[in-house]
Protein backbone atom coordinates (compact mmCIF):
# COMPACT_ATOMS: atom_id res chain seq x y z
CA UNK A 1 0.00 0.00 0.00
CA UNK A 2 1.80 2.89 -1.23
CA UNK A 3 1.27 6.65 -0.44
CA UNK A 4 -0.02 8.98 -2.58
CA UNK A 5 -1.73 11.42 -0.98
CA UNK A 6 1.18 14.41 -1.27
CA UNK A 7 -0.07 16.59 -4.08
CA UNK A 8 -2.51 14.14 -5.04
CA UNK A 9 -2.67 13.42 -8.49
CA UNK A 10 -4.28 9.71 -8.54
CA UNK A 11 -7.63 9.35 -7.60
CA UNK A 12 -7.49 6.71 -4.37
CA UNK A 13 -7.31 3.10 -4.28
CA UNK A 14 -9.98 0.68 -3.54
CA UNK A 15 -9.26 -1.01 0.02
CA UNK A 16 -11.74 -3.61 0.35
CA UNK A 17 -13.36 -4.75 3.87
CA UNK A 18 -15.00 -7.58 4.29
CA UNK A 19 -18.91 -7.91 6.29
CA UNK A 20 -19.17 -8.78 9.87
CA UNK A 21 -20.21 -11.74 8.89
CA UNK A 22 -21.30 -14.06 5.62
CA UNK A 23 -21.52 -17.21 4.36
CA UNK A 24 -18.09 -18.59 2.94
CA UNK A 25 -18.70 -20.16 -0.21
CA UNK A 26 -20.87 -17.32 -1.49
CA UNK A 27 -18.77 -14.35 -0.32
CA UNK A 28 -15.55 -16.06 -1.79
CA UNK A 29 -17.43 -15.98 -4.88
CA UNK A 30 -18.73 -12.18 -4.45
CA UNK A 31 -15.22 -11.19 -3.37
CA UNK A 32 -13.63 -12.89 -6.79
CA UNK A 33 -16.18 -11.17 -8.80
CA UNK A 34 -15.59 -7.63 -7.82
CA UNK A 35 -11.37 -8.11 -7.41
CA UNK A 36 -11.91 -9.48 -11.51
CA UNK A 37 -12.84 -6.26 -12.15
CA UNK A 38 -11.78 -3.48 -9.73
CA UNK A 39 -8.50 -2.84 -9.07
CA UNK A 40 -8.08 -3.24 -4.97
CA UNK A 41 -5.34 -2.41 -3.15
CA UNK A 42 -5.80 -4.21 -0.08
CA UNK A 43 -8.59 -7.20 1.31
CA UNK A 44 -9.29 -6.86 5.07
CA UNK A 45 -10.94 -9.67 6.91
CA UNK A 46 -13.38 -7.89 9.83
CA UNK A 47 -15.59 -10.55 10.96
CA UNK A 48 -17.28 -9.72 14.22
CA UNK A 49 -16.74 -13.40 15.25
CA UNK A 50 -14.00 -14.55 17.63
CA UNK A 51 -14.26 -18.28 16.76
CA UNK A 52 -10.81 -19.65 15.97
CA UNK A 53 -12.15 -22.33 13.21
CA UNK A 54 -13.96 -20.16 11.48
CA UNK A 55 -11.72 -17.41 11.18
CA UNK A 56 -8.97 -20.15 9.96
CA UNK A 57 -11.37 -21.26 7.31
CA UNK A 58 -12.50 -17.94 6.32
CA UNK A 59 -8.40 -16.67 6.16
CA UNK A 60 -7.65 -19.79 4.08
CA UNK A 61 -10.86 -19.09 2.12
CA UNK A 62 -10.07 -15.18 1.00
CA UNK A 63 -6.30 -15.82 0.85
CA UNK A 64 -6.85 -18.42 -2.37
CA UNK A 65 -8.92 -15.42 -4.05
CA UNK A 66 -6.66 -12.92 -2.82
CA UNK A 67 -3.19 -14.31 -3.58
CA UNK A 68 -4.31 -15.92 -7.20
CA UNK A 69 -5.22 -11.88 -7.77
CA UNK A 70 -2.18 -10.40 -6.55
CA UNK A 71 -4.21 -8.54 -3.82
CA UNK A 72 -2.49 -8.57 -0.09
CA UNK A 73 -4.95 -9.41 2.72
CA UNK A 74 -4.50 -8.51 6.23
CA UNK A 75 -7.09 -9.30 9.45
CA UNK A 76 -8.66 -7.32 12.05
CA UNK A 77 -6.87 -7.49 15.47
CA UNK A 78 -6.04 -11.42 15.26
CA UNK A 79 -2.13 -10.95 14.25
CA UNK A 80 -1.32 -14.59 15.70
CA UNK A 81 -4.12 -15.77 13.20
CA UNK A 82 -2.10 -13.57 10.68
CA UNK A 83 1.23 -14.84 11.57
CA UNK A 84 -0.15 -18.74 11.33
CA UNK A 85 -2.37 -18.53 8.17
CA UNK A 86 0.27 -16.69 6.35
CA UNK A 87 -2.01 -13.50 5.55
CA UNK A 88 -0.11 -10.32 4.56
CA UNK A 89 -1.21 -8.34 8.19
CA UNK A 90 -2.96 -7.13 10.46
CA UNK A 91 -5.49 -3.88 11.32
CA UNK A 92 -5.28 -2.97 14.65
CA UNK A 93 -8.75 -1.39 15.79
CA UNK A 94 -7.04 -0.20 19.22
CA UNK A 95 -5.53 2.84 18.19
CA UNK A 96 -1.88 2.85 18.36
CA UNK A 97 -1.30 0.44 21.18
CA UNK A 98 -0.31 -2.49 19.85
CA UNK A 99 1.60 -1.01 16.56
CA UNK A 100 4.99 -1.85 18.30
CA UNK A 101 4.00 -5.31 19.28
CA UNK A 102 2.13 -6.48 16.27
CA UNK A 103 5.45 -5.09 14.18
CA UNK A 104 8.12 -7.16 16.56
CA UNK A 105 5.49 -10.31 16.03
CA UNK A 106 5.16 -10.06 12.17
CA UNK A 107 8.10 -8.29 10.78
CA UNK A 108 9.16 -5.89 8.47
CA UNK A 109 7.27 -7.15 5.46
CA UNK A 110 3.87 -7.07 7.23
CA UNK A 111 1.93 -4.66 6.37
CA UNK A 112 0.51 -3.21 10.01
CA UNK A 113 -2.65 -1.08 9.66
CA UNK A 114 -4.10 0.81 13.03
CA UNK A 115 -7.78 2.37 13.19
CA UNK A 116 -7.50 5.79 15.33
CA UNK A 117 -10.97 7.22 14.75
CA UNK A 118 -10.80 10.66 14.41
CA UNK A 119 -8.07 11.82 16.22
CA UNK A 120 -4.79 13.25 14.48
CA UNK A 121 -2.81 12.49 17.70
CA UNK A 122 -3.42 8.49 17.35
CA UNK A 123 -2.71 8.76 13.61
CA UNK A 124 0.60 10.02 14.70
CA UNK A 125 1.35 8.16 17.45
CA UNK A 126 0.38 5.09 14.98
CA UNK A 127 2.66 6.12 12.02
CA UNK A 128 5.60 6.98 14.73
CA UNK A 129 5.28 3.44 16.14
CA UNK A 130 5.80 1.70 12.98
CA UNK A 131 2.17 1.52 11.36
CA UNK A 132 2.39 1.20 7.43
CA UNK A 133 -0.83 2.98 7.31
CA UNK A 134 -4.05 4.71 9.68
CA UNK A 135 -7.25 4.53 8.85
CA UNK A 136 -10.09 7.81 9.96
CA UNK A 137 -13.04 7.40 10.40
CA UNK A 138 -16.44 7.06 9.76
CA UNK A 139 -16.69 10.19 7.44
CA UNK A 140 -20.47 9.76 7.86
CA UNK A 141 -22.92 8.58 9.68
CA UNK A 142 -22.05 5.15 11.28
CA UNK A 143 -21.57 2.71 14.33
CA UNK A 144 -17.74 3.16 13.93
CA UNK A 145 -15.68 4.06 17.01
CA UNK A 146 -17.00 6.47 19.48
CA UNK A 147 -19.53 8.07 17.35
CA UNK A 148 -16.95 10.96 16.50
CA UNK A 149 -16.64 11.46 12.61
CA UNK A 150 -13.50 12.05 10.96
CA UNK A 151 -13.93 15.58 9.34
CA UNK A 152 -12.54 16.80 5.91
CA UNK A 153 -9.96 18.96 7.69
CA UNK A 154 -8.42 16.50 9.24
CA UNK A 155 -7.84 14.80 6.17
CA UNK A 156 -6.83 17.58 4.32
CA UNK A 157 -4.33 18.19 7.34
CA UNK A 158 -2.65 14.93 7.30
CA UNK A 159 -2.23 14.40 3.29
CA UNK A 160 -0.09 18.01 3.87
CA UNK A 161 1.77 17.04 7.08
CA UNK A 162 2.36 13.67 6.76
CA UNK A 163 3.78 11.05 4.88
CA UNK A 164 2.13 7.70 6.43
CA UNK A 165 -1.06 6.60 3.81
CA UNK A 166 -4.81 7.18 5.17
CA UNK A 167 -7.80 5.32 4.79
CA UNK A 168 -11.17 6.73 4.90
CA UNK A 169 -13.89 4.49 6.07
CA UNK A 170 -17.13 4.20 7.84
CA UNK A 171 -20.36 5.50 6.01
CA UNK A 172 -19.24 6.17 2.71
CA UNK A 173 -21.56 7.65 0.52
CA UNK A 174 -20.99 9.24 -2.92
CA UNK A 175 -20.97 12.26 -1.49
CA UNK A 176 -18.93 11.68 1.39
CA UNK A 177 -16.37 10.13 -1.11
CA UNK A 178 -16.05 13.19 -3.22
CA UNK A 179 -15.72 15.65 -0.36
CA UNK A 180 -12.70 13.33 1.53
CA UNK A 181 -11.22 12.47 -2.47
CA UNK A 182 -9.07 15.07 -2.62
CA UNK A 183 -6.96 14.12 0.85
CA UNK A 184 -6.65 10.46 1.33
CA UNK A 185 -4.97 7.47 -0.05
CA UNK A 186 -7.74 4.80 -0.05
CA UNK A 187 -11.12 4.25 1.02
CA UNK A 188 -12.02 1.81 2.97
CA UNK A 189 -15.20 -0.02 1.21
CA UNK A 190 -17.02 -2.41 3.45
CA UNK A 191 -21.26 -3.24 4.36
CA UNK A 192 -21.80 -0.27 1.87
CA UNK A 193 -21.07 -2.36 -0.95
CA UNK A 194 -21.93 -6.28 0.24
CA UNK A 195 -25.45 -5.03 1.56
CA UNK A 196 -26.53 -3.97 -2.05
CA UNK A 197 -28.13 -6.75 -3.96
CA UNK A 198 -25.19 -6.00 -6.68
CA UNK A 199 -21.77 -5.19 -4.57
CA UNK A 200 -19.56 -5.01 -8.08
CA UNK A 201 -21.99 -2.36 -9.07
CA UNK A 202 -22.10 -0.40 -6.05
CA UNK A 203 -18.64 -0.76 -6.23
CA UNK A 204 -18.28 0.87 -9.38
CA UNK A 205 -20.18 3.71 -8.38
CA UNK A 206 -18.75 4.87 -5.95
CA UNK A 207 -15.34 4.46 -7.92
CA UNK A 208 -16.27 7.04 -10.33
CA UNK A 209 -17.37 9.27 -7.28
CA UNK A 210 -13.37 9.05 -6.23
CA UNK A 211 -12.59 10.29 -9.61
CA UNK A 212 -15.05 13.10 -10.05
Amino acid sequence: MDNQAQEQTEQPQVYLISPPSFELARFSEQLSRVLDAVDVACVRLDLASRDEDMLSRASDALREVTIARDVALVISDHQVLAERMGLDGVHLTDASKSVRTARKALGNDAIIGSFCGASSHDGMTAGEAGADYVSFGPIGASGLGDGAQAEADLFQWWSQMIEVPVVAEGGLTEDTIRKIAPFTDFFGVGDEIWRCEDPLAALQRFQSAMGS
